[in-house]
């Protein structure tokens, strides 16, 4: 399973294609995580100021149909991240039907990202 930060408001424009993010176009490819401690560094340290809701997708790696390969961070890793950790990157639009999960990013008492939640 790989997880993808991304606004609710991204997630739901265009349900009815491919999802792509702005650094598809910017970077090459749609960013990713490879587990929730990374994925929460990642929310603080790039989405720190973003009123939410903030969502994780649940992408099952196998289902995804663009090229997806996993690689070191530009710059070194995010502080926070698990060390050692590659991120997986996804060549192309996303095929909605990868996407097997969401859920919701929550804050903790000190404003900052802490935790996954289901979203209901």
């Amino acid at each position: 399973m790989i997880l993808h930060l991304a606004p609710l408001d991204d997630w739901l424009t265009d349900p009815g294609r491919p999802y792509a993010t702005a650094s598809l176009l910017t970077d090459g490819f749609i960013h990713c995580s490879a587990d929730e401690r990374t994925a929460l560094a990642v929310a603080n340290a790039f989405f720190a100021d973003s009123p939410g809701p903030l969502m994780v997708l649940l992408i099952e790696e196998s289902l995804v149909e663009p090229m997806v390969k996993w690689e070191a961070p530009d710059g070194g890793p995010v502080p926070g991240a698990t060390p050692g950790v590659l991120y997986p990157h996804i060549y192309g639009r996303l095929n909605r039907s990868a996407v097997v999960g969401l859920e919701k990013v929550e804050r903790g008492p000190d404003k900052r990202w802490a935790s996954l939640s289901p979203w209901s």
